[in-house]
């Protein structure tokens, strides 16, 4: 199996509210690749419950069931209409640690 999580910063020039709203089309965006995607056992997008130690604003947890299937991941369709519709045009930094476990 192989973990794939992500860390975002939300752009700086977005409103509270703007970032709420983003926070929340990426959340529904991503987990509903759920089913969608061959290989991919579970997704989670963590954007509650956030403390002030924090530096980053979104992070995606997921499971894959092997290195092929996260490369698939990154190119199936679904996926792709999400990072480029709803998670690229809202974010400015994005963190990836990829490992099989």
């Amino acid at each position: 199996m192989v973990k794939h999580i992500i860390l975002w910063k939300l752009r700086s020039e977005l409103s509270i509210a703007e970032k709420q709203a983003a926070a929340k089309a990426i959340k529904q965006g991503l987990e509903g690749l759920k089913g969608q995607v061959p290989g991919l056992i579970d997704i989670h997008v963590q954007i509650d419950g956030r403390l002030d130690s924090s530096n980053v604003d979104i992070m995606l947890d997921s499971t894959l069931d092997s290195a092929e299937s996260l490369k698939g991941y990154a190119v199936h369709p679904a996926h792709v209409a999400v990072a480029n519709g709803i998670v690229r045009p809202n974010t400015e930094l994005r963190t990836c640690l990829d490992y099989e476990c």
